[in-house]
């Protein structure tokens, strides 16, 4: 509840006192701009250069502690430093070599000349124009099936019991842990067979929810073996033609996983609640987070497989951040290595482009280690044609063009992340590479893929020259032309080989016999035909189409490829009379089925006849006759100009944004006169402004939207003001005031229902700023328009979780405040305003000390509704923002006001919903000001500003 003093402020008011001491404190703006303006310092760069590079020296220390423990620095190796495998594991082990990798005691020097090259690169991080793999799932889900039956093992999780033995404390948790691993690759996996892939599917989503579901009750162990049972998974290739959608399925869980390690960590570092910025350096994570992450490297370390240690490890690569600055720049080619270990060339490729994912996301300046991934497998490419392979796709019946489409998402992912924003010399090398391997037809479909159109298109002969000498019984040919398509239809070729470059693929296309991989090469060409040739050519392709599609009704498994090429027509040959000159009606005798048939003809009709509705006919005949009306100019003919704007009323008043602009035309206008008299108008220029005045006037109560209305009406009165026309200003002003009333409490805001309060809100704050200029009225009494809308706000009724009213209070004072200034902070030229009308008028200044009592009580009144336990915190917020508004503009030496805000302060305090560094960062901004002349009653109102805990 609002505290007694508060509620008793204004019952013990000394009514003469209070007037002789302001509520508003007097401000000198001058001053006060000069005192707070930045201050120009001048600066003695010496050697500092900004690109210049950055010397770091690390000074580092090492802390083994958990709970209840010390912890121990040294700048060596220590005794008390000891593996926590060690007592466990014999010998030199690979976890050991990790842990003295990841200490950053152990670098070399000659990590130096490494990181400064990594600084170089920082600024080629991933941008929006790179397509995410996430945008690429779907897609190779649906590609890759199998009909064939699929079996998968299911973590059953751990039965045997647990036997204690002696020994340390460290030493027993270590092989505990390790024979939970281990226990996974002893029977706890059951073996589910003959699934089909909507099942298989199922599970692996089973699989991942297992995951989560371990993760949340703290089973991490748990969580571990089923990441590693899963990876297990990428090692089996029994139904081949299915792998890439195992791969897309089993690294969602490996994300997954690397996802919670890394969220884990990431909590362990908060700081009161503070977590650590994005770029944060090793040197502010606590040692409990590194000791945690390293273990986690531990744990992986242990696998024993080369395939599930390869995938974890690379999932949670990004944890490498919080041990070392260099540790993903040292992971990324020790991991290219151990891919070598992958006899499988397919499991090894698709192992290579989810170290190529993972490494875009954590370190995609890295690009030496993805260029070194590539050039690996390229070393091992002909591994595909060995007899290995070639035994296992015996057995399972699969060809070897199908066998090669399996590699393409992989090679595609990797050449797509070597070659974004690669320089053009790159795609040069790579084209020399693949004429050292024979021009191979599947690498060169991949590079066209990759590298950006205009690149490809300018090599577009050269690449023709690549496909005619590739072998096609790998890889067809027409892929690579409708690959190479692709990138044509995105960039242009040289024009000289425009006509060249489509009598080289159509001698191709048009030899296919097969109808399916016909169209879908045919579909690509027909945008570069039509993009640039004529209509002989245009005809000559759609012809060869029907001709290609009508034997055998082949055109019902084309549809989606026949419609795609009647869009690209229609998108390129506008004339109508043009179109129908060419085999356009033959072509569409194919869409038979009449569903298709109706939405080509739909598609058609849109292109050629205005399909608009009704309201968007208006809106764009309205955004037309706007952009003319703005064009109309009489020059130095305003009055003509007027009745140009006249006419345009009473031809369009049906047409709402047309109103508003002549509205907006009109007052620009009367500005514009003025500008011309330069403030000073003749009889002749005054009647002119006065009649656009009246223009707007009348208009503005004919458009239907009020928030429309309400801005238009301060719009127009603030132009009325600044020609001197103050009663015709009023008339504007009243009319806002009487208009708030019937603002509605929702509105439609992009065809959707929104509430009305924020907008009003803003109209509000835009009208207090305009009134603090707007002279009073001789007849209407003193602050008549003030008191009116206080009127109106007091009445509106406001949404009961609102407190929008309070803040409009707040601004009110604000202006009250503004008010009582010997001079305003800005004026209206040739207005005079308050200030020089009453010039300081003490009965002038009464009035507004009433009306800031009377706002002051409505928003203690409000905080006193807000003692209920479920609204202590919109109290505490609204308590600490009266206070401050009172320290800003309030006269702290008035006994009652001073006392008003300690108590403010404590009621904002009171049940710890403050926000601590706000409440600190005002103090320390009370103590400062404390120090300025005038202003050593702050020093007082300091000490009386207590801080409490949330407790």
């Amino acid at each position: 509840m609002l505290c007694v003093s508060c509620e008793q402020y204004f019952s013990t008011i000394d009514r003469n006192k209070y007037i002789r001491k302001r509520h508003a404190r007097s401000r000198n703006y001058v001053s006060e701009s000069d005192v707070y303006k930045l201050e120009s310092v001048p600066l003695d760069f010496g050697d500092y250069h900004p690109l210049k590079p950055i010397t770091v020296t690390e000074s580092k220390t090492k802390k083994m502690s958990r709970k209840g423990s010390t912890s121990s620095t040294s700048s060596s190796s220590s005794s008390s430093m000891m593996d926590p495998l060690s007592s466990v594991l014999d010998g030199t082990d690979p976890l050991s070599l990790f842990a003295a990798a990841a200490d950053p005691l152990t670098a070399t020097a000659s990590m130096d000349g490494i990181r400064k090259k990594r600084d170089k690169d920082d600024n080629s991080a991933v941008g929006s124009d790179f397509e995410q793999w996430s945008s690429k799932r779907s897609e190779i889900l649906s590609r890759y099936t199998t009909t064939e039956k699929l079996s998968i093992n299911l973590y059953m999780g751990s039965e045997k019991g647990k036997t204690t033995t002696s020994g340390s404390a460290v030493s027993e948790k270590v092989r505990t842990r390790l024979e939970e691993l281990d226990d996974l690759e002893e029977g706890s996996q059951k073996e589910l067979l003959n699934l089909t892939q909507q099942d298989y599917m199922n599970r692996i989503e089973e699989l991942n929810q297992s995951l989560k579901d371990a993760w949340s009750s703290d089973q991490k162990v748990k969580a571990l073996k089923i990441v590693i049972q899963c990876s297990k998974l990428l090692s089996d290739t029994t139904v081949i033609q299915f792998y890439p959608s195992k791969f897309v399925l089993i690294t969602d869980i490996l994300d997954t996983f690397g996802k919670l390690v890394y969220e884990r960590i990431l909590s362990m570092c908060m700081d009161n609640r503070v977590s650590l910025s994005d770029n944060f350096s090793p040197e502010t994570v606590n040692d409990t987070a590194k000791e945690t992450c390293l273990n986690w490297f531990f744990k992986i370390a242990s696998i024993r497989e080369l395939i599930p240690r390869f995938y974890v490890e690379a999932a949670i690569l990004k944890c490498n951040k919080f041990l070392s600055k260099t540790g993903i720049l040292e992971c990324l080619p020790r991991l290219t290595s151990v891919i070598r270990g992958i006899g499988d060339p397919l499991v090894a490729v698709y192992a290579r482009a989810y170290l190529c994912r993972v490494g875009m996301e954590v370190a995609p300046q890295l690009k030496e280690s993805l260029n070194k991934n590539f050039f690996d497998f390229l070393l091992t490419f002909k591994q595909i044609h060995g007899d290995t392979v070639q035994n296992q796709l015996v057995v399972q019946c699969v060809e070897i063009p199908l066998y090669l489409t399996l590699y393409s998402p992989a090679i595609d992912w990797i050449l797509q992340c070597i070659a974004y924003r690669a320089p053009e010399v790159l795609l040069t090398e790579m084209m020399e590479r693949c004429k050292k391997l024979g021009n191979n037809a599947l690498l060169l479909n991949s590079v066209m893929s990759a590298f950006r159109a205009e690149f490809i298109a300018a090599r577009s002969m050269d690449f023709i020259g690549m496909i005619k000498e590739c072998d096609e019984s790998g890889f067809p040919k027409h892929l690579l032309f409708r690959s190479l398509g692709l990138n044509l239809a995105l960039a242009d070729p040289p024009e000289n080989d425009h006509l060249q470059i489509l009598n080289e693929a159509w001698k191709v296309i048009t030899k296919l016999k097969n109808p399916q991989d016909y169209i879908n090469c045919a579909e690509v060409w027909v945008e570069y035909t039509c993009r640039h040739f004529t209509k002989r050519e245009v005809n000559t392709v759609l012809a060869d189409v029907i001709k290609h599609m009508t034997p055998d009704r082949a055109f019902e498994d084309a549809y989606p490829q026949l419609q795609s090429i009647i869009q690209k027509v229609i998108t390129y040959i506008n004339d109508f009379s043009l179109l129908f000159s060419v085999k356009f009606l033959p072509f569409l005798d194919m869409f038979q089925k009449e569903s298709v048939r109706v939405e080509v003809c739909k598609c058609i009709m849109e292109s050629f006849i205005n399909a608009l509705t009704l309201e968007d006919e208006k809106r764009l005949l309205a955004a037309l006759i706007n952009g003319f009306i703005k064009m109309v100019s009489f020059g130095r003919d305003f009055e003509q100009q007027l009745s140009f704007y006249v006419e345009a009323r009473s031809m369009f008043c049906n047409l709402e944004p047309v109103l508003v602009q002549l509205i907006h035309s009109v007052n620009q206008l009367a500005m514009e006169t003025r500008k011309v008299m330069r403030g000073n108008h003749s009889r002749k220029t005054a009647a002119f402004v006065r009649a656009c005045v009246a223009f707007c006037f009348i208009t503005i109560p004919s458009l239907s939207s009020i928030f429309t209305r309400l801005n238009l009406y301060l719009h127009s009165g603030q132009v009325a003001l600044a020609n001197q026309c103050l009663s015709q200003a009023d008339a504007f002003f009243k009319a806002a005031v009487s208009l708030v009333p019937e603002v509605p409490k929702m509105i439609s805001v992009d065809g959707k229902m929104r509430p009305s309060d924020a907008f009003l809100l803003e109209f509000l704050c835009n009208f207090f700023s305009t009134l603090l200029v707007v002279p009073d009225h001789p007849e209407q009494g003193v602050l008549f328009l003030v008191r009116g809308l206080l009127n109106v706000i007091q009445d509106y009724t406001w949404e009961d979780n609102s407190d929008d009213k309070v803040r409009i209070y707040t601004n009110v004072l604000h202006l009250l405040s503004a008010m009582t200034q010997e001079t305003y902070i800005y004026h209206v030229d040739k207005v005079d305003s308050n200030d020089t009308l009453y010039g300081g008028d003490s009965k002038f200044l009464a009035e507004i000390s009433k009306l800031c009592e009377t706002v002051i009580a409505q928003i203690l009144d409000h905080l006193k509704t807000l003692g209920k336990e479920e609204t202590l915190k919109r109290q505490s917020q609204l308590a600490l923002c009266f206070f401050n508004t009172i320290l800003a503009h309030g006269d702290l030496r008035n006994n009652k006001l001073n006392q008003l805000s300690v108590n403010l302060w404590n009621l904002a305090q009171k049940h710890g919903f403050a926000d601590t560094k706000t409440m600190v960062k005002t103090l320390e901004y009370i103590k400062r000001r404390s120090k300025q002349p005038d202003m050593s009653h702050f020093t007082d109102l300091a000490l009386r500003l207590p801080l409490q805990s949330r407790t």
